[in-house]
């Protein structure tokens, strides 16, 4: 058992605050890593305050997980001690089922096991805790090899929120030429605009802010279309390939079915409610659809496509001592565009 430092939710309304607990020891499979950079993700603060009704406490959050591999198990032979790698949201499957066998773990008709947050196979009326700590364990096949070529603090959030955007990219078959709406530029639209500019896309920000438009140009978007802006709107009806919806809160999708092109889709990774009126897609045989963030074999592939074009996120470092500043900050907005937290900040501590 290796003894853990970590910062914990105690309960569904009180700040977080630090937590030890034990690791499990290294199996046969299994791999050590200490944790260097853990991104913080607005699912954490769900989980944290038991939005979603399903947490149970004391919770460790973070699935965004850099770290080194400081031991292997007797079978493992993938990775060696001191390699860079990542842990994203899943760290186990039943690896049996049609999704398992289809690579997408993620949708483990048994239930995929979280990072934190999910009944621990491996204890007894535990859960899983994740990244906010100084180290974890962890199955080899969920590990991934993450590049020495990318600024390694800023590959963090790739775990969740490249991922995310990455996999319906890829489902969707956008390639070279096609013309991409984002809609929603925050953590996830950030990565949907970098990663569609690098498949080729002709990006286009849909966004309510003509300022965060701005900023998606920075980004890559060629252009800004301002959702608000009805007479924009039409303009530019009937012309996407595909539309990436990134929006986390409840909103009404009908206005943006219009503007894809006949059979076209747009793919929603934002968990939040959502109102649509379907006359729209009848009328264009147009298709929305929903995405869960990917398998380990494609996030395998996505972390190399951003090695291959130099892609991370644009963070902010904070320490551990600051999540609770930092959680409020992510529901107010306020980052551009994700937190991650170095975990030195908590060995010092």
């Amino acid at each position: 058992m290796a003894s853990t430092k970590s910062y914990a939710a105690y309960d569904s309304s009180s700040k977080l605050k630090p937590y030890d607990f034990n690791r499990r020891k290294v199996g046969p499979k299994d791999v050590q890593i200490d944790i260097l950079f853990c991104g913080v993700c607005h699912s954490d603060i769900h989980m944290a305050h038991n939005d979603w009704g399903m947490s149970v406490y004391p919770l460790v959050p973070g699935h965004e997980i850099i770290g080194r591999v400081t031991n292997v198990g007797q079978d493992v032979q993938n990775f060696s001690i001191g390699e860079l790698v990542g842990v994203g949201c899943m760290i186990d499957s039943c690896r049996e089922c049609s999704a398992c066998e289809q690579d997408l773990e993620q949708h483990c008709e048994k239930g995929m096991i979280m990072t934190y947050g999910s009944p621990d196979p491996f204890g007894k009326d535990t859960i899983t805790q994740g990244g906010y700590s100084t180290q974890i364990v962890v199955d080899h096949e969920f590990v991934l090899k993450v590049s020495e070529d990318l600024d390694t603090k800023a590959v963090a959030p790739l775990l969740c929120a490249g991922i995310t955007t990455y996999s319906p990219l890829r489902q969707w078959n956008v390639k070279a030429g096609d013309k991409v709406g984002v809609i929603g530029l925050g953590g996830l639209g950030h990565m949907g605009v970098k990663l569609a500019v690098a498949m080729g896309a002709e990006v286009v920000m849909i966004t309510r802010s003509q300022e965060k438009g701005e900023d998606a140009k920075r980004l890559g978007a060629s252009d800004v279309l301002v959702s608000t802006d009805e007479e924009q709107m039409l303009a530019h009806h009937g012309s996407f390939d595909f539309l990436l919806n990134t929006i986390p809160v409840k909103h009404d999708i009908t206005p943006y079915i219009p503007l894809l092109k006949l059979g076209k889709a747009m793919a929603v990774v934002g968990a939040s409610l959502t109102e649509l009126n379907t006359m729209p897609l009848a009328f264009g045989r147009r298709i929305v659809a929903g995405s869960l963030i990917g398998g380990i074999k494609e996030t395998q592939e996505m972390l190399d496509f951003c090695a291959q074009h130099n892609i991370v996120s644009d963070v902010e470092m904070i320490d551990m001592q600051d999540i609770n500043a930092a959680y409020d900050r992510v529901m107010r907005s306020d980052v551009k565009y994700r937190f991650v937290i170095d975990m030195q900040s908590l060995r010092d501590q």
